[in-house]
């Protein structure tokens, strides 16, 4: 991913890589993988689990690698030549010029513990650049996805697919700011004036992991901020947010997925939030 300040839904369109049937392809094999992963963790979810920590102290269930085992499975069968980037199998054909990103429960810790805000990311990208993404949300029976140059798109259990863009809202003081957790942000030192940011906002709230950025994409929020984010963490969202016309960077303002920082925005008061996160 290259650097950069523009957004906007058609410097989201330029990005693509592929042609429209081949995005709609892959697109639809991430719904697909996406269907079989949410039978997967609804058939477990607050059901008694196996889990195991590792090595950075993080949880695992067998749930996640049973779902990251299947979307493998699912892509290699459709695609022997693709490369796969997953949170617990690593890096496979990493030299690909086409490869998924793979992010079997996003919100493990809420897995585990029985809330019901987890899901799963699913990216592809082309060349480096990202093109398409599917981030499902099984408990909450929601899903969301995009596609470079098709729009951005939510789903509930109720209702039909609706076209979704992020909110025209361009002052931080009438802004609601989402964020993971303020005590890693703080202990990072990477952003010294988040408690700042906060205060200048109209609203903050904790809604951290994939859902503060789904709720950016609707227009719920205007801005999103995260540390300890991977690869896997940060490629779907950063497809839906800029297909729906919002923008992400790390905290030094650079368009990247594996900085370890992240923030999303609407677009419009993207590097007033930079400013202030950098006090």
């Amino acid at each position: 991913m290259t650097a950069g300040g523009p957004f906007g839904a058609a410097w989201s369109a330029a990005l693509a890589r592929a042609p429209e049937a081949e995005l709609e392809a892959w697109l639809a094999l991430a719904h697909a993988a996406a269907d079989e992963a949410d039978e997967l963790a609804r058939a477990t979810f607050r059901r008694d689990l196996q889990i195991s920590t590792k090595p950075d102290r993080t949880l695992v269930t067998e749930v996640d690698t049973a779902i990251e085992r299947a979307i493998r499975a699912r892509i290699k069968a459709a695609y022997p030549d693709h490369g796969l980037v997953g949170e617990e199998y690593g890096v496979e054909a990493g030299d690909a010029a086409t490869r998924w990103y793979i992010d079997p429960i996003d919100g493990t810790h809420n897995f585990v513990r029985g809330v019901p805000l987890f899901g799963t990311l699913i990216a592809v990208e082309r060349e480096g650049e990202l093109q398409a993404a599917v981030l499902s949300a099984p408990s909450l029976h929601e899903r969301w996805w995009a596609r470079r140059g098709g729009g951005a798109w939510a789903k509930s259990m109720d209702e039909g697919p609706r076209r979704i863009r992020v909110s025209g809202v361009a002052n931080l003081a009438d802004a609601q700011v989402f964020y993971g957790s303020g005590q890693e942000i703080a202990a990072s030192g990477r952003a010294p004036g988040f408690h700042a940011l906060l205060d200048a906002a109209w609203r903050e709230r904790g809604f951290g992991d994939f859902w503060g950025y789904a709720l950016l994409a609707e227009g719920a929020a205007e801005a999103m901020v995260e540390v300890g984010l991977s690869s896997w963490d940060a490629a779907a969202p950063t497809v839906l947010v800029e297909e729906a016309g919002g923008r992400v960077s790390d905290f030094d303002g650079r368009r990247a997925i594996d900085a370890g920082t992240f923030v999303a925005t609407n677009g419009l008061m993207h590097d007033e939030v930079l400013a202030r996160l950098r006090g």
